[in-house]
């Protein structure tokens, strides 16, 4: 297997993780209080309530994390060619990446605030997952890459 494949391999796997994490969140309202920051949060509390928005919000929250699995499995040839599969790859990795870039404000935060440090884990998961994407996606394009499925 190729680096980019197992990259793609790799970073669809961390998102079929939150895609399944954000199920669970639908039916546990109540893990809203760990993944969510600051105990007071609105979020939290409209799912604590029994809020539809929230439900249906998450839901689909796990629905794109679950599409965004499918286009890495796609982009390691695990299944089907998805439609417009290396842009998306792209997209997806530095949408992730964006979201990584919480990361060094939010290990300041944990240093000096008394920040949960699972939100820096989360950010960093973020990167790791944007970098992965990146790589496979970005090498879709060069040589023999583009003959795999």
């Amino acid at each position: 297997m190729t680096a980019p494949r197992k990259s793609l391999v790799a970073g669809g796997v961390i998102s079929a993780l939150i895609s399944i994490l954000h199920v669970f969140l639908t039916f546990r309202p109540d893990l809203y209080r760990y993944v969510s920051p600051g105990q007071d949060s609105g979020l939290a509390q409209m799912a604590e309530q029994g809020s539809s928005f929230t439900s249906i919000l998450t839901f689909a929250l796990a629905l794109m994390f679950a599409i965004w699995a499918m286009y890495a499995f796609s982009g390691a040839g695990l299944i089907r060619r998805m439609p417009l599969l290396r842009p998306a790859l792209i997209a997806i990795g530095v949408i992730y990446i964006l979201r990584g870039l919480f990361l060094p404000s939010e290990v300041s935060m944990v240093l000096t605030q008394g920040y949960p440090f699972r939100f820096a884990i989360f950010s960093l998961i973020s990167l790791v997952a944007g970098v992965l994407y990146l790589i496979g996606g970005l090498q879709r394009g060069k040589g023999s890459s583009r003959a795999e499925p």
